[in-house]
């Protein structure tokens, strides 16, 4: 009888050991089919914050839309600030910590347009990493998306957002929404590494007076105008095909160092000259004034009518002394034409 009972008692503690065990193993099978994909755990969720907020954390971002509800949409980051800003015709909207490529994988500065977006991107570069709200930027790998932001640059050359706020941006832009990158530790005159590659080899040059125009090689999509103080022409991109070309005098030792972005505003004046927004440059430097850089500039008067006429909203200009070839890229529209541009620079 008293063995029973000291086999009774064994048993009950091996059943409680038992099912405990189970509970935990029960627990642990739980836990690992409803977690969330390992790489959710790498992700800075983010924090909104007020407009006015002088200074924001890692992780911190602010998304006021209601500012200004439309027109196109350009984004400015900052590299050195750390800091990602969003206007929408000319108004900002956003403002957001990033964290960009570290030493060896630095994030390549000057404009860029946005070729693809993806909810729900894996990169086919890095170990199958994910890649939440992915805008691409290039080809090559580098976009704006959700990923961890510890505070300095720490990505293999992306631009990694808050998930909060990546999600956000992402209902705001769409495919050719102009990007500019820069960079305020980079001298002025150094290459700027725009978006959309130009050409594979030196461009061509015109006669003085001769432009080409073929705007059936590509009938639709974002608009890039560039000026090039290097060949002294004017290239017209469609959709990053090549469809005007043409040889520009007025070029002299006074034309403006360095790379310089415009945007086009939906904002037309009571002549009909359109609004310009002036974004800088892959520098940090101001850019010149659209104005006098017009009036010095000499335009075959063909092309100039048919390049307005492709100028919308959104579209980017591009002014730089870099030559168009195999190093030299960029994105979006540009415009010189017929416009005035709007008093803001934004750095």
């Amino acid at each position: 009888m008293k063995k029973g009972k000291i086999d009774g008692n064994a048993r009950n503690a091996w059943w409680a050991k038992l099912t405990r065990l189970l509970s935990l193993l029960s627990a642990i099978s739980f836990s690992i089919a409803g977690a969330p994909h390992a790489d959710a755990e790498k992700f800075t969720s983010g924090t909104e914050q007020a407009a006015l907020i002088p200074t924001l954390k890692t992780g911190d971002y602010v998304w006021k839309p209601a500012a200004s509800p439309a027109g196109p949409v350009v984004i400015l980051m900052s590299i050195p600030e750390q800091t990602l800003y969003v206007y929408r015709n000319g108004v900002r909207i956003g403002r957001s910590t990033v964290s960009t490529g570290k030493s060896g994988h630095r994030t390549p500065t000057g404009v860029f347009t946005i070729l693809q977006k993806s909810e729900k991107h894996t990169s086919s570069i890095y170990k199958g990493a994910s890649m939440p709200y992915m805008e691409r930027l290039t080809w090559t790998g580098v976009a704006l998306h959700a990923g961890n932001l510890p505070g300095y640059p720490a990505s293999h050359g992306c631009v990694r957002l808050p998930l909060d706020f990546a999600q956000k941006l992402y209902t705001a832009t769409e495919k050719g929404t102009t990007v500019v990158v820069t960079d305020g530790k980079t001298k002025t005159g150094t290459t700027s590494r725009p978006g959309l590659l130009f050409a594979s080899g030196p461009a061509p040059t015109l006669a003085p007076g001769q432009f080409v125009w073929t705007p059936e090689k590509s009938p639709e999509g974002p608009v890039s105008i560039l000026f090039s103080s290097a060949d002294s022409q004017a290239y017209v991109y469609r959709n990053g095909v090549e469809i005007g070309r043409a040889q520009i005098g007025g070029v002299d030792a006074a034309f403006p160092s360095g790379s310089y972005a415009y945007a086009a505003l939906a904002t037309t004046l009571p002549d009909g000259s359109r609004q310009w927004q002036a974004l800088g440059s892959a520098s940090g430097s101001p850019a010149p004034d659209l104005k006098a850089l017009e009036k010095r500039l000499v335009i075959p008067q063909s092309f100039l009518v048919q390049a307005r006429a492709v100028v919308s909203s959104g579209t980017t200009l591009i002014v730089t002394d870099q030559p168009v070839n195999g190093t030299t890229q960029s994105g979006s529209n540009f415009n010189i034409l017929t416009t005035s541009t709007t008093s803001s620079t934004h750095s």
